[in-house]
């Protein structure tokens, strides 16, 4: 009877994949074309196959990236941020541990990504603002309600996500967004939600909701500037549309 150890397993394959790299010529080595190249000369695939580390079922890393990026379809390696443990896991040779590695590495990515965008975003122009959250909400299959926090330059504070609903409707009280805009001390707010259906046309709903947010901003000292619905790369400003 053989006994397996705890991680004996994932020694093997890591052997296992370490003796397959070595009989590729160096050049086609991710980790030593990384190392003697930088990371720019790898390709997207060899880029995501030091992520991943391990091969598995007879797969080279880098095939398992390959299998990856086909799940990606069009969007290429941009889609990564749009996919689910449960989607990488349907590839034979990724588990849940490659499928959290991966999972982080797009969060990572997408978080420097914003990070360094902001720095420039000026939160009084709608556009900019949308453009910002766009990637962010345009693909989620929920309603999400975001409040931004400002502060008397119109310099974001902080966000903060209320709320999310059915494919129909995020719902949060005036009561909640308010508590949360005077904890961050906040001299103005935008409220933003998306759209699923693609479409960021107001209902009726939003457009009532919307207005008694900002009566109530009034009554406290707290401007509600803008109202802004994220659709499929499309977006409405209830400032820029007077629904305000």
């Amino acid at each position: 009877m053989t006994c397996i150890l705890p991680g004996e397993t994932e020694r093997v394959i890591y052997m296992e994949e370490k003796k397959n790299m070595k009989s590729l010529p160096a050049q086609a080595r991710p980790y030593e074309r990384c190392f003697s190249c930088g990371p720019g000369a790898l390709t997207e695939a060899e880029l995501l196959a030091v992520v991943i580390r391990t091969g598995a079922n007879g797969m080279k890393s880098v095939d398992l990236a390959e299998e990856v990026l086909k799940l990606c379809g069009t969007k290429g390696i941009t889609g990564i941020c749009n996919l689910t443990a449960k989607e990488l896991m349907e590839i034979k040779g990724i588990g849940m541990v490659k499928a959290v590695q991966i999972l982080c590495i797009a969060e990572l990515s997408r978080r420097i990504s914003m990070t360094e965008r902001r720095k420039t975003l000026n939160f009084t122009t709608p556009r900019a603002v949308a453009d910002y959250y766009m990637e962010e909400m345009r693909h989620k299959d929920q309603e999400e309600l975001k409040l931004l926090m400002l502060d008397s330059k119109s310099s974001l504070i902080a966000e903060s996500t209320l709320s999310k609903g059915t494919v129909n409707y995020a719902i949060a009280s005036s009561r909640e967004i308010f508590l949360e805009a005077m904890r961050y001390k906040a001299v103005c707010i935008i409220m933003m939600h998306n759209h699923p259906s693609g479409d960021p046309s107001p209902s009726q709903n939003d457009i009532i909701c919307t207005r008694k947010v900002r009566e109530a901003g009034e009554l406290i000292g707290i401007s509600l500037i803008d109202h802004i619905i994220i659709g499929d790369n499309k977006y409405i400003s209830f400032s820029e549309k007077d629904l305000l």
